[in-house]
């Protein structure tokens, strides 16, 4: 199985915050936003793996500036390392300003996706090869996030977290 780039996954999707996707505050709710993470990462995930894939968990989610009413929203999401049939996926929201058109990122998340069969049986998908520095850094950093959600979940004993512990070494 030929490794492949996050590039090769990365899905955008804009779209525009109307008036039934907002809170008392008229921002968009976070919920609506989540749904729209995970459909981009969803794109992600199968473009990568080019099998069916589930949402595994949603393991990090950043709401740092509140998205009005009206704004435009670009959710872009890629694959940014792959383990035996799990795919962590990165994903960045940009909002856009009605008047002068600047992107500010507003938020960001990270979900796991993992591929399946017509059955459900999780099944390998190709490695990632991160080409530019941000893509390297994120590949790096995913083995880390992962030994620590194994550790939370209490799937791995923190010795078994070699990643984690050689930060504090």
């Amino acid at each position: 199985m030929k490794a492949k780039t996050p590039e090769q996954s990365k899905t955008t999707m804009t779209d525009m915050v109307l008036p039934s996707e907002t809170n008392p505050l008229n921002n968009l709710f976070g919920g609506e936003l989540l749904a729209r993470m995970d459909r981009a990462a969803s794109i992600a995930a199968r473009r990568h793996s080019r099998r069916i894939v589930v949402t595994a968990s949603v393991n990090h989610v950043a709401f740092n500036r509140a998205v009005p009413l009206g704004s435009v929203v670009t959710v872009e999401a890629k694959v940014s390392r792959a383990f035996n049939t799990s795919m962590e996926i990165y994903i960045d929201v940009w909002m856009e300003d009605r008047e002068s058109g600047a992107r500010t990122k507003a938020n960001e998340a990270i979900y796991t996706f993992v591929a399946v069969d017509e059955t459900g049986r999780p099944v390998k998908v190709p490695e990632v090869s991160p080409e530019t520095n941000l893509e390297i850094a994120r590949f790096d950093a995913a083995l880390r996030r992962k030994q620590l959600s194994l550790l939370l979940a209490g799937k791995i004993k923190p010795s078994e977290a070699t990643e984690l512990k050689a930060l504090f070494d």
